[in-house]
């Protein structure tokens, strides 16, 4: 089965309101008072992270993937449960975990270890707390609105070429991404659907578009990329972390971003580049196949 396939097949399993039909960063409970934000991530080794990676990026990376899946809601850090495979390097992926947990304040409420085999995977839970009700889902983005995504989009890109010896870049964006947590608490309570960047604008785009069942109408001259000459490899490449979001034309936003395009009623398909209808076979991002 692909990705898509089975993660269809799950939706029939996950029926809870809570679940959000599996088309959405995470999930969202209400829980007596409290408005609980559960997401779950994993790193596999060699195809999240380069093989020989320094197990304290790892660490910092693990975690923060999944703090950018609660920066999407515009939820507050709770706590995380670590699941970790045991193996070189547990000194070192302490060390990055701690600097992650005390640069956001984020406790570790416990998880499970392992011993595998040669190729080690990590996974996190993360539990959050929302700021603003309704939480932002994929699902809101209205006719007339604008489309905006933050920050510059193929950092990551460049970072992962430059430690796999092809160019020089900073490789800060792959390996410690920074989860924009504060700019998704400011803009929970403004926009119509939010999520972050994670497999490409392109793809994440695409789903954000579907689960409004509208079409995203972008202009790609208007996405800041890192590398102008490799422009469709950073709307397409991934790993970013920062948000997308629609919202209503003239807002005033209380975070730096950049106007995209607009959201159009739904024609033939929910993503459209400079005039051109894209479908799901241009590959559009990452998937696991």
């Amino acid at each position: 089965m692909t990705e898509t396939d089975f993660i269809a097949a799950l939706r029939a399993l996950a029926a809870d309101p809570a679940a959000r039909g599996l088309a959405d960063d995470a999930a969202v409970l209400t829980f007596g008072g409290e408005t609980l934000v559960l997401t779950h991530d994993v790193l596999v080794e060699g195809v999240h992270v380069l093989p020989g990676s320094d197990p304290a990026d790892i660490a910092w990376k693990l975690v923060a993937v999944n703090l950018s899946d609660l920066a999407a809601k515009g939820a507050e850090p709770v706590g995380i449960l670590l699941g970790h495979m045991l193996g070189e390097g547990d000194a070192r992926f302490l060390e990055g975990l701690r600097a992650v947990l005390d640069a956001y304040d984020v406790p570790l409420l416990g998880g499970d270890t392992v011993k595998g085999g040669a190729q080690r995977s990590w996974g996190v839970t993360a539990l959050g707390r929302a700021t603003h009700v309704p939480v932002p889902s994929r699902r809101g983005a209205q006719l007339g609105d604008g489309v905006f995504v933050t920050g510059t989009l193929g950092a990551a890109m460049l970072g992962h070429d430059a430690l796999a010896s092809v160019g020089e870049a900073d490789t800060a964006a792959y390996l410690r991404p920074l989860p924009l947590l504060a700019e998704g608490r400011a803009l929970a309570p403004l926009v119509t659907a939010m999520m972050d960047v994670s497999d490409g604008l392109l793809l994440d785009a695409w789903r954000l578009g579907t689960a409004s069942a509208v079409t995203l109408d972008l202009d790609s001259a208007s996405i800041p990329v890192a590398d102008m000459a490799r422009r469709d490899e950073c709307l397409r490449w991934g790993d970013d972390y920062q948000l997308l979001f629609t919202a209503p034309a003239g807002s005033t936003l209380p975070v730096a971003a950049s106007r995209i395009g607009s959201v159009v009623a739904l024609e033939h398909g929910p993503l459209r580049l400079d005039g051109r209808l894209l479908s799901s076979d241009d590959r559009l991002g990452y998937t696991h196949g």
